[in-house]
This record gives C-alpha cells, sequence and structure tokens, in this order.
C-alpha cells in the first residue's frame, strides 16, 4: 500500500480527531482523560498554522489519513523559543506498520527546515515502542521522571528524550 506524507488540511479533522481520541480513551500516549470535539482539533489545527508549524498526515491511495504528526513550542518562554516538542499517532488499525518512523524523519526535517535546534519528546515510560523508535532516530535519552502523571488509576513515569537537529549550531546573537 502506497503511503503519502501531506500537510493536513480541514476536511482531514474527523480522522484526526478520531485517533487522538482513540489515544485519550485506550493509551497512556495522551496523559487526559477526556474526549475532545472536532472545535478542539480544529483550534489546534488553526494555532498550529498560525505559528508556522506542521501537521504531517500519512495517507493511503484513497487520501484516507491512518495517522499524524505535529511539533510546538517546548515551553513558552523565550529562551526556548529553539526547542520544539512533537507528538505522532497513528490510527489504531495501522500501529507496527512503520508509519511512526515515515512521519517522524519528515517532521525532524520539517523542524529543521523552520530553523529548530531541538526537538523534545516526552514519552510514557512504558511505551518501549515508543522509546525504541525514537533511539532508532538519534534521540538521547535525558531524563527519567517516576509517578509524574496518572492516568487508568495507575501512576505514570516520563521519559524525556531529545534530537539536536544542528550539532555545532551557534546560538544566536543579540
Amino acid at each position: 500500500m502506497p503511503i503519502t506524507l501531506r500537510d493536513a488540511h480541514e476536511p482531514d479533522l474527523p480522522l484526526l480527531l478520531e485517533i487522538y481520541n482513540d489515544a485519550v480513551l485506550n493509551t497512556t500516549a495522551i496523559w487526559n482523560e477526556q474526549p475532545v470535539d472536532l472545535a478542539n482539533r480544529k483550534a489546534w489545527l488553526d494555532a498550529r498554522r498560525a505559528q508556522g508549524y506542521p501537521i504531517l498526515v500519512a495517507v493511503d491511495e484513497q487520501d484516507q489519513v491512518l495517522g499524524y504528526a505535529s511539533f510546538g513550542d517546548w515551553r513558552p518562554f523565550e529562551g526556548f523559543k529553539h526547542s520544539v516538542e512533537h507528538s505522532v499517532y497513528i490510527h489504531p488499525s495501522q500501529r507496527g506498520k512503520g508509519l511512526g518512523p515515515l512521519l517522524m524523519a519528515a517532521l525532524v526535517e520539517r523542524a529543521r527546515a523552520c530553523g529548530k535546534h531541538v526537538m523534545v519528546a516526552a514519552i510514557e515510560s512504558g511505551n518501549a515502542a515508543s522509546v525504541a523508535l525514537h533511539k532508532k532516530l538519534g534521540f538521547d535519552t535525558t531524563g527519567q521522571m517516576p509517578q509524574v502523571g496518572v492516568k487508568f488509576g495507575r501512576w505514570l513515569d516520563l521519559t524525556f528524550m531529545q534530537l539536536i537537529l544542528n550539532p555545532g549550531a551557534q546560538p544566536p546573537g543579540r
């Protein structure tokens, strides 16, 4: 099955919503417990566009969204403006088929093209597949935070990983 990557458009929102809400209801990839509505995803899409940040979708030959990836500001302080945090979500029927690495590689390139210096991953520590994917893509583990979250009635640990997008780059001057 040929897969194409492209930027998300408003007609993609219902499938983006479905994928997101599945992650909310059935995984620890998102530490929210309440599903969101279409207006929430529209506001998110509009905010990413306003920031100049991508939402990439992987689509099949019928242009059906199979998964998506995006990044946004890591922290809302000026000193962090060169760092972004990303997320990748795959439709449950498509997990394990190689879409995550495909989307991640493209997302890393888009972050470089935006002039970003560091991409941060915050991963539930028990998500071995995500940790392994990030290691394979060159991310380094930079921190472990035990029991900082809760979902499904249990404590969750957080693993921070990061990729320096432009090693050796000098910081911008004043």
